[in-house]
């Protein structure tokens, strides 16, 4: 990256984020040469660039100023219209081709599942594991060895009593992150044979925990506004096929939608009717941008026909794989099938975390780090119209840290990635969300995987490959 393409990305982050406003005036060139300790050429270099990207004007003996956005607002995308027949899976293989590719160190991981850790009180969590293994008494390192360490359930149990849902301590299982938690609850509720129930499009780990599991998958049409459509899914539970649903209605990866209200309580209504198991994963759940957190499908389940999954990696801890499951009426038999895989969580990180809740700073860190995804939010949907082709349709979530781009349809999403990686861009294809590899129009993108500025940089280098493929 140059010189003057960081600077211009910096005021322009600057300009996104309200620093700086509509109409005012720029640094002159000879007094941000002297602050910058660059040559004047340089920034020269960089305000024509915001000139072109159209975000600042030059006026005559004047300087340059800040302008109005011009864009016109980009459409969200259409509600998805899978074929509503149920498959068998196979898709495990592509997943991990595709993860291996991405995870090269000189790329801008738009296709990471993570956001960047410097966003995370590290060096914080790596005090409080040493203080709280300091105390921890020799016999806790192996007491509650597979439901987990006793203070964190309690914590964990509080919190979803602020939530307004109801999880008593002996039912909240420590897991290996959330994928444990989701892996084991869809394993207590099925056998080999049975139907599933998912969104369409649906994050790949649940493809690849039915193909384990040797389950038969039917992908369910779902809105970027109101998450999966509950005709289709009574449907497909009144049929008396279905075993269990794996839904994510907060902030649903990959679309970022968000349930209202009404129609998780109608959700969890036609579970207790037809008293079909739903997996909840709501791991995004603390990530909202609005001013109050949405209440998992959970708070609206008298009859316990939910098991509610959730992790501290995307929120807190990513490394630290501790995760949990309230899983109700199969506690038990959610513990029996831990003790035959894993045994037990590794207990420092769970002591830590426990340490780290019990000081009060977990509420405060949250604040600042959704502020943090709102503002790179709109920073990659400018991005986005600045740089794609018309046409192109992206979500706008309320919450969480992924967008879902429909782009035009020849636009094959698997081409698009092996370009974008050899131009130093990852992202993920929208091969990877369905049973049938269907969305090979779509990608994936992390808006809080990296700095505001290399967000910018990196999404202008895939609207340029888009409009090349668009072109071609």
């Amino acid at each position: 990256m140059t010189q003057y393409e960081q600077l211009a990305d910096e005021i322009h982050a600057l300009i996104r984020s309200g620093s700086l406003r509509v109409g005012d005036k720029l640094p002159s060139v000879r007094l941000c040469s002297e602050r910058r300790k660059i040559s004047q050429s340089t920034v020269f270099q960089a305000y024509y660039l915001l000139e072109s990207r159209g975000v600042i004007q030059a006026r005559s003996r004047s300087g340059y100023y800040v302008l109005p956005r011009l864009q016109e607002p980009l459409q969200g995308p259409d509600t998805s219209r899978p074929s509503l027949t149920s498959h068998t899976v196979a898709i495990n293989d592509l997943v991990v081709e595709i993860l291996n590719l991405s995870r090269r160190k000189d790329v801008v991981p738009l296709g990471s599942a993570f956001p960047d850790p410097a966003l995370f009180p590290l060096d914080r969590l790596a005090r409080c594991m040493g203080t709280a293994l300091r105390r921890l008494p020799p016999h806790k390192l192996i007491e509650d060895l597979t439901t987990g360490h006793l203070r964190l359930r309690q914590q964990i149990a509080q919190r979803y009593a602020v939530d307004g849902a109801r999880a008593e301590v002996d039912e909240i299982v420590i897991t290996n992150g959330a994928m444990d938690a989701l892996n084991l609850s869809l394993q207590a509720v099925t056998s080999p044979g049975d139907l599933v129930l998912l969104e369409a499009p649906t994050f790949y780990a649940p493809l690849q925990a039915i193909e384990r599991l040797k389950l038969r998958a039917l992908q369910l049409p779902t809105s970027a506004s109101e998450g999966v459509d509950l005709a289709a899914l009574e449907s497909a539970l009144a049929s008396g096929e279905a075993k269990a649903c794996w839904f994510m209605p907060n902030f649903q990866n990959p679309l970022g939608a968000l349930m209202p209200e009404h129609r998780k309580q109608a959700l969890a209504a036609l579970l207790a009717r037809y008293q079909v198991p739903l997996i909840e994963d709501d791991v995004y759940g603390d990530l909202y941008a609005g001013a109050h957190k949405p209440r998992p499908i959970k708070a609206f389940d008298p009859e316990g026909w939910v098991i509610h999954c959730a992790s501290f990696s995307k929120t807190l801890a990513p490394g630290y794989r501790v995760g949990w499951v309230a899983a109700g009426r199969w506690t038990r038999a959610v513990e029996r099938l831990k003790v035959m895989s894993s045994l037990s969580a590794s207990v420092p990180p769970q002591a830590a975390l426990s340490d780290y809740l019990a000081q009060g700073g977990y509420d405060l860190h949250l604040r600042r780090l959704r502020q943090t995804l709102a503002l790179q939010r709109d920073v990659m949907i400018d991005a986005i119209a600045e740089s794609f082709p018309a046409g192109a349709r992206v979500t706008r979530p309320q919450g969480g840290y992924f967008l879902w781009l429909e782009l035009a349809p020849h636009i094959d999403a698997l081409a698009l990635m092996r370009q974008a990686l050899q131009a130093g861009v990852s992202l993920m294809p929208g091969q990877l969300f369905s049973a049938d590899q269907r969305f090979a129009h779509c990608i994936r993108l992390n808006f809080a995987a990296a700095p505001a500025h290399d967000i910018t940089r990196a999404t202008h280098v895939l609207g340029g490959l888009v409009r090349g493929m668009a072109a071609g």
